[in-house]
């Protein structure tokens, strides 16, 4: 097994993926922190975060081998290969831009291109993507989710958007492999008062619900 499908194993074994899109670069290591301490490894980067590749650097070096951590948002070769050289360990794209995946494996990494239709998410499969990115999932369902896999079994659907602590079990259940969590982990309210005590206990409850669910589906 290399490098990728090992990272694409853990993306899989944690089961959420964070996503971390604020202002403010300085306020991505402390974010990471309360999320690593609340239980979620694997963390998403966005490249709308100004400096996101110092703060990439910065929470590699910081917390190294305790996270898994991701970059998101890139939709340019240039910038995926930037990321992954500042310590990113797999690349998130919200639109399926083929090149990328070819990019990122060269160097070992792991890519999740973003589809909204059957024909972006098995053109993203068919580019060698590890993952299809279901975005946004929100205005879609988990029914979308279910319908798409009928025929197209071998795709690997993450979601991201309209995950949350009430949606989790249907997504999971309509053949997800992994969840990806924004907006309902990463509260306004929390980030503005950098309440990461609060943070660290909200992820911790996201952790524990998707330990739930799975002990469920196993029994």
């Amino acid at each position: 097994m290399n490098e990728r499908e090992k990272i694409s194993a853990s993306i899989i074994d944690e089961g959420l993926v964070a996503i971390v899109r604020v202002h403010n670069s300085e306020l991505a290591l402390p974010i990471a922190k309360a999320l690593v301490a609340g239980g979620i490894r694997a963390v998403e980067l966005t490249m709308t975060i100004p400096n996101a590749l110092d703060a990439i650097r910065s929470i590699d070096q910081e917390l190294g081998n305790e996270i898994l951590l991701g970059v998101g948002t890139v939709i340019d070769d240039d910038t995926c290969k930037a990321a992954i050289d500042a310590g990113a360990k797999y690349v998130i794209s919200p639109i399926t831009k083929t090149s990328i995946v070819e990019n990122a494996h060269a160097m070992d990494r792991p890519v999740m291109l973003g589809a909204y239709t059957p024909s972006e998410a098995q053109t993203a499969y068919e580019a060698g993507s590890d993952f299809i990115k279901i975005f946004p999932a929100d205005s879609l369902g988990p029914n979308y989710i279910k319908a798409l896999l009928a025929p197209l079994t071998h795709l690997k659907i993450i979601p991201t958007g309209g995950v949350n602590l009430d949606t989790m079990e249907s997504f999971l259940a309509a053949g997800s492999v992994a969840l990806g969590i924004g907006s309902s982990l990463l509260k306004k309210n929390i980030i503005n008062s950098k309440n990461w005590t609060e943070l660290e206990h909200l992820s911790k409850q996201h952790v524990d619900k998707l330990a739930e669910l799975k002990s469920d589906s196993l029994g």
